[in-house]
């Protein structure tokens, strides 16, 4: 097996829509929130009385690749400003967290794990010569400390052990000690073995939650195996594919994803899915796609990244869910008991911090690693992993790639090469008819070996199909490529301001509940369905002018509602007779939905 490497931010540009989409991410919560939330502005990790474990490392970690991406020097400067005091901080034996010494046995070492990874982020960004040193350091003290008992792994650190090995990768490329070896071997013995699990997958409302039934920490697992399998001189046996189909079997969402609001919680289409595990397991598969150059999880993370992760945030990206439902047809605070498995009544609302800051601090990853991981590289080859519009600028090649995809599927590649290298095209499993500077093809790699000097201009075209998709209870769900579509459900979106906790809500970022205004009791009344192209505005996921839209026709049916709510639709139809004659409705993308129905049934003639 060989792994393909990960360029960098000032490596890889954005251009087009995701140039668009990441802009709206830097003038939204993301880009400010060392300016309006206190858990940031005010951490401990520079100096301040505020949270002092996770939720500065969570926003860092797509906050400074976010600044490096769009080359603003305002943003790099203030990430600076917080790399600078974390590091100023480090003690002499090298521990890094805002933790006194008496404290550290109870302090979980998840942060540890996570600051570590983010300074890796920040190196690959900024070059900063005194990140190698400080990671050793850092490194070098968990040994030590986890070695004598010092500290141990329990409840976070303990699910997430293998999060570590980002950062001991990046040291034992430059110090190859048998000790960092040693740290992984140690960091698995103490750490979750989820296949220990796999019957809480399965059957998840039988069992008490627990870290094992975490949604997030699920997510994070599936790259346990490709991040340590070499250190540990094991095989790769890609467990993570079992894993993940038995998790999609038994939770699966048809946006790629699995259910769990906090906790795995089935298939019913109006449990929730949260978002920090929606960046999480996209994380994952860009790193099982890396290790393994397997097309099936690059497949699997466009569904996740173009349908679940733009549903979540708003238009303007000031204001997120904390869950997210296939089946959503409000997004109001539950006055009493919440559909959620676990998590509260606010849950479902687009604000600040609903239910908890995690995803507040943590959503700001999804986009500018996705935009990183459209090019990698390995030997003198460079793959096109993820069709996404960008421009690769490396040792080897400059590589302009113009395209509308996922809305689109044409693309235009400029192409300079300053080396001897080989370029790769993933093509998707999906598309059809495929034509390469007008040729037919047949292949799922467009392979070009090209000299040093060359300049060449390649367009690729295909066409896609909409299909209907099965989903459990004998519904249905409608993909275009990797776009997953939705019937949409207008709605008013009733702002609320007030304090809590001494924490502000003020607008732009202030919490909504979206109430419905538009009819959603609908079947499908046919199995053919029109794409419909239009003028792609700034907001690419707009969820007022989408890019795309599919024509359906559909009758009205006897949905119902969930027992003892108005705000949750019922799991299935009460009926599936047609109470309406046909109409002509239009879908959306998923990811423009904030209102939809999305696992429709399919109704007889």
């Amino acid at each position: 097996m060989r792994t393909w490497n990960f360029y960098t931010s000032r490596q890889i540009k954005p251009q087009g829509w995701l140039r668009d989409q990441l802009i709206l991410q830097a003038k939204g919560l993301c880009g400010n929130l060392d300016k309006v939330w206190p858990d940031v502005r005010d951490s401990a990790w520079v100096g301040g009385d505020r949270e002092g474990w996770e939720r500065v490392p969570y926003w860092l970690d797509g906050f400074i690749p976010l600044a490096y991406l769009l080359e603003d020097e305002d943003m790099i400067a203030r990430a600076k400003r917080y790399v600078d005091k974390i590091l100023e901080n480090q003690q002499e034996d090298g521990w890094i967290c805002p933790c006194d010494e008496e404290s550290r046995p109870t302090y979980d070492t998840w942060a540890v794990q996570l600051i570590a990874k983010v300074l890796t982020v920040w190196y690959e960004c900024s070059g900063d010569e005194r990140v190698p040193d400080a990671l050793y350091r850092v490194l070098k003290n968990y040994y030590k400390l986890l070695s004598d008992g010092t500290v141990s792994l329990f409840t976070w650190g303990k699910s997430r052990w293998y999060e570590t090995c980002v950062a001991i990768r990046f040291v034992y490329e430059r110090n190859p000690e048998e000790w960092l070896l040693d740290l992984v071997r140690i960091l698995r013995e103490q750490g979750t073995d989820f296949d220990q699990y796999l019957h809480i997958f399965k059957t998840p409302y039988e069992y008490t939650p627990t870290q094992e039934s975490h949604v997030v920490n699920i997510a994070m697992q599936l790259k346990s195996e490709a991040v340590s399998h070499d250190f540990l001189q094991e095989d790769y046996r890609d467990v993570a594919e079992n894993r993940y189909r038995i998790l999609m079997e038994n939770n699966g969402m048809p946006v790629g994803t699995f259910t769990g609001d906090e906790h795995l919680a089935g298939l019913s289409p109006v449990q929730g899915t949260e978002l920090c595990g929606v960046v999480e397991l996209m994380y994952s598969f860009e790193h099982l796609y890396a290790c393994t150059g397997d097309p099936k999880w690059a497949e699997r993370l466009e569904l996740v990244a173009f349908n679940a992760l733009p549903a979540t945030i708003s238009d303007d990206m000031w204001t997120h869910q904390y869950d997210q439902q296939s089946n959503q047809i409000c997004c109001s605070e539950f006055r009493a008991n919440p559909i959620w498995r676990t998590n509260r009544r606010d849950s479902g609302m687009f604000g600040l911090e609903p239910n908890y800051g995690c995803c507040t601090a943590d959503h700001g990853q999804g986009w500018p690693k996705l935009a990183i991981s459209a090019f990698m590289h390995r030997d003198g080859e460079i793959i096109n992993a993820l069709p996404i519009p960008s421009t690769l600028d490396c040792d080897k090649a400059k590589i302009n790639l113009s395209t509308e995809y996922p809305f689109r599927s044409i693309f235009t590649y400029e192409i300079e090469a300053k080396q001897d290298f080989t370029l790769r095209i993933r093509i998707p499993s999906f598309a059809k008819d495929l034509k390469v500077n007008g040729a037919n093809k047949r292949t799922k790699e467009i392979v070009l070996k090209l000299k040093a000097g060359d300049k060449k201009s390649i367009f690729v075209e295909y066409s896609i199909q909409p299909r209907l998709e099965s989903r459990p209870h004998n519904l249905k769900t409608v993909r275009y490529g990797s776009l997953v579509f939705a019937l949409p459900i207008a709605y008013d979106a009733v702002k609320k301001e007030y304090v809590s906790n001494g924490v502000e809500r003020k607008y732009p970022y202030c919490d909504y509940e979206y109430r419905p205004t538009s009819d959603w009791n609908y079947g499908y009344a046919a199995n053919t369905f029109t794409a419909e192209e239009r003028e792609r505005t700034e907001i690419p996921f707009s969820s007022q002018n989408p890019p795309l839209v599919l024509k359906a026709k559909v009758k009205k049916i006897d949905w119902g509602h969930h027992p003892h709510y108005t705000s949750v639709c019922a799991v299935t139809p009460n009926s599936r007779k047609a109470l309406s004659a046909e109409e002509t409705v239009e879908l959306y993308p998923y990811g423009c939905a904030k209102l939809r129905m999305t696992e429709l049934p399919l109704l007889k003639k």
